[in-house]
């Protein structure tokens, strides 16, 4: 149950057209619920208006279905699943609705939310090598009621294809920055826009890249203000913080 929900629920139990009894009954899973292998934090909604996500990766394909179809029977219309294989998805579809996107490796359990954000988040990648940290980030911001543009392919190699968006820059709430090698897009970016940038550095590059620390040391020294860094290849973070800025001061 999601604070919406919660507000929802006592407005009609002060109105009478729910009982305390019922009332009882929805809010009986406080504070976690304890599969055996797992304790699922059913009130992380409540706290920060965010259900949990499972982390899909090192979890067997069953524990992630029974973690999925416990968090469903508990009301969460929409369970986001990251760092998943195509084969956990195949177990996992059999248990509980599920949508899988294997570019991101991402699956989403129940039904999609419609954007409630202030804005547009826009996604954009240095390279097409990027599109699976772009995909796990721009997934993400939608399961969690964002809408997105995805602005992929347009990295400082070719600095025209990304001149060329200027408007769809000017437009964005939130942007997330997603580039390999020496990671310039964040930079540039940031000198274009005038909302917060996440940087999301990958591991995509040659031998002295080191897997990534290159580009997050080049994002981490930006010299354009506005501009956040998340870890290596963490598109999923990337995607949650976008749709925290992007929520402020949505009720």
């Amino acid at each position: 149950m999601d604070k919406k929900e919660l507000r929802k629920l006592l407005e009609e139990l002060a109105s009478g057209e729910t009982s305390v009894e019922v009332a009882m009954a929805k809010l009986k899973s406080a504070p976690f619920r304890d599969l055996g292998f797992a304790k699922l934090d059913s009130h992380r909604a409540l706290r920060q208006g965010i259900a949990e996500v499972i982390y899909g990766a090192g979890k067997t394909p069953r524990q992630i279905a029974d973690i999925a179809a416990a968090m469903l029977a508990d009301g969460q219309r929409t369970v986001l699943i990251t760092r998943m294989s195509a084969e956990a998805a195949a177990v996992v579809e059999r248990v509980v609705p599920l949508s899988y996107h294997e570019m991101g490796r991402v699956g989403i359990a129940g039904e999609m939310p419609l954007p409630d954000g202030r804005g547009k988040i826009l996604v954009a990648t240095g390279g097409t090598s990027d599109m699976p940290v772009a995909e796990e980030a721009a997934l993400t911001a939608e399961a969690l009621g964002n809408e997105v543009t995805r602005l992929y392919d347009v990295g400082v190699a070719g600095l025209h294809r990304l001149l060329s968006q200027t408007e769809e820059i000017m437009n964005a709430s939130v942007i997330v920055a997603i580039a390999g090698m020496e990671g310039a897009l964040a930079s540039v970016i940031g000198g274009l826009a005038d909302c917060p940038v996440v940087a999301v550095p990958t591991s995509v590059g040659y031998g002295a890249s080191f897997g990534g620390l290159s580009a997050l040391l080049s994002m981490l020294n930006s010299c354009a203000s506005g501009v956040s860094v998340v870890n290596i290849d963490n598109g999923f973070g990337a995607g949650y913080l976008a749709s925290m800025i992007n929520h402020i001061g949505v009720k």
